[in-house]
């Protein structure tokens, strides 16, 4: 559902087909019912905050423009979210009657790239924000009084998760919106805890053989992240921490963008044309190198894990360094098996839900954590980061689980299934937790840049380190 690439997924409404389908139901967890209405509420007003600080902070005219063609204006954000909230919650599972169903075209991310979306009839942005605030009093009561079982879309509050993870979603490009404006900073947050890598090994063994893949006891997990199922991965060598801004500066140095060796055809035909010679927002001034962030001018972090590049950039850097980008299912081994306890855990720390000290998460920061921060956050295996920071390109494209069946509806994952977007783990420092977990499968175009997305390495367990890293 979330909006955070450029290609609009998971955000069609339930009245866009002839209602939600329901073929596949969530699982229902060990919460009682009062327990999952705290827990959908507290996911509803957590967003909600997020959401009017990613509005409040700006003008008018900065809601109300198109800051790039690749994202929408943030004021379409904002009125959409009240839309799909209206939509799923106050007419599909209340049963109430529709509020502003003239606008429900308006609002659908299918019918309208966001390229187009300015010329639209858009609330404006005093309309958008009632309108969002009247829509999430009615469904406030609608929560108070749906029995949370039952129906599959409620089962374990999942409607009310799912809304959650959408407005969240929506957050997270907002935010992107906000890195593509120009203009002085109007979003500040402290920095984030500084860890150091220094001591940790550059690689972790990650064993052989069978392990659990995706869940199907999440209550909240959504429909690509079912079913549960066996995978088995050779052994293989995974980053202990995300590639670090030194780390690809190297490749840059070493001419990486100039030569053809290292990357895909499509990839060094994309940067070539498009005049690519470093990540997004970086430039080389004055004898160094500097990055543009939040509106702040400032130089490249050597021990960050590097930011916006695309999967061609970071299959280049793998080549180069003589390795190669992780499949999702390594990295969801590297990530959630525990081999003493023969199980998948729901994070690389255990069963509990992030707090602080595991994962840099939900925009508490505005930048990634330098490499090897978060130690509590670890894998068993001792691989740090991999939830929070930054999104992490593998090298899979997105395909169906087997046994895979589309909840609610198709167009939130199931029409996206394909060799042409490639899937993307961990989560970044903008996602917040509610839409962040071991099993959360993300996906974009490989030529996306402006996501908050990295990578790390990884080469087979019988392959001799090699490269120029």
């Amino acid at each position: 559902m979330t909006d955070r690439p450029t290609t609009d997924r998971r955000t069609t409404g339930a009245g866009r087909t002839a209602g939600p389908r329901t073929t596949a139901a969530p699982v229902t967890g060990h919460l009682t019912s009062d327990d999952l209405r705290r827990r959908a509420l507290d996911a509803l007003t957590t967003a909600r905050e997020r959401t009017a600080h990613l509005t409040g902070c700006v003008d008018d005219h900065d809601l109300t423009a198109q800051h790039s063609p690749l994202m929408s204006p943030l004021v379409w954000d904002l009125a959409h979210i009240g839309n799909q909230e209206e939509q799923w919650l106050l007419r599909t599972v209340g049963g109430r009657e529709a509020l502003r169903p003239e606008i429900d075209s308006v609002y659908d991310a299918f019918e309208h790239p966001r390229a187009v979306r300015p010329t639209l009839p858009l609330l404006a942005p005093a309309e958008a924000r009632r309108y969002a605030s009247d829509v999430r009093g009615r469904v406030l009561d609608i929560l108070a009084a749906t029995e949370l079982e039952g129906r599959p879309l409620v089962d374990s509050a999942f409607a009310f998760g799912m809304i959650a993870q959408h407005e969240q979603q929506h957050d997270e490009t907002m935010l992107i919106t906000h890195q593509l404006r120009t203009g002085p900073a109007v979003l500040t947050a402290p920095e984030p805890p500084r860890g150091s890598a220094a001591g940790l090994p550059p690689e972790v063994l990650v064993p052989g053989g069978p392990f659990t893949m995706g869940t199907s006891t999440e209550p909240w997990a959504l429909d690509n992240e079912r079913p549960a199922h066996r995978r088995t991965v050779p052994a293989f060598f995974l980053d202990t921490v995300p590639v670090t801004c030194g780390a690809y500066l190297a490749f840059i140095e070493d001419g990486g963008y100039r030569d053809p060796r290292w990357w895909a055809p499509e990839g060094f035909g994309q940067i070539r044309q498009h005049g690519i010679t470093a990540p997004l927002f970086w430039r080389h001034e004055g004898g160094q190198w500097l990055r543009r962030r939040f509106g702040v001018s400032e130089p490249v972090p050597l021990d960050e894990p590097v930011l916006h590049v695309s999967w061609y950039e970071a299959d280049a850097y793998a080549r180069w360094a003589g390795r190669r980008l992780p499949t999702e299912a390594e990295w969801e081994k590297a990530a959630r098996h525990d081999e003493d306890a023969g199980r998948s855990r729901r994070y690389p720390w255990g069963d509990d839900d992030p707090t602080p000290g595991h994962a840099n998460l939900g925009q508490r920061h505005l930048r990634p954590a330098p490499a090897g921060s978060y130690p509590r956050g670890a894998s068993p295996l001792g691989v740090h980061q991999l939830i929070g920071d930054v999104w992490e390109w593998t090298s899979s494209d997105f395909l169906p689980y087997p046994g895979f069946t589309a909840f609610p509806y198709r167009e939130y994952s199931e029409v996206f299934f394909g060799s042409a977007h490639k899937v993307l783990r961990g989560g970044s420092f903008g996602v917040d937790a509610v839409a962040c977990r071991g099993t959360f499968r993300n996906w974009d175009l490989p030529v996306r840049r402006q996501i908050f997305a990295g990578f790390r390495t990884a080469r087979d367990a019988g392959e001799a380190p090699g490269g120029h890293a």
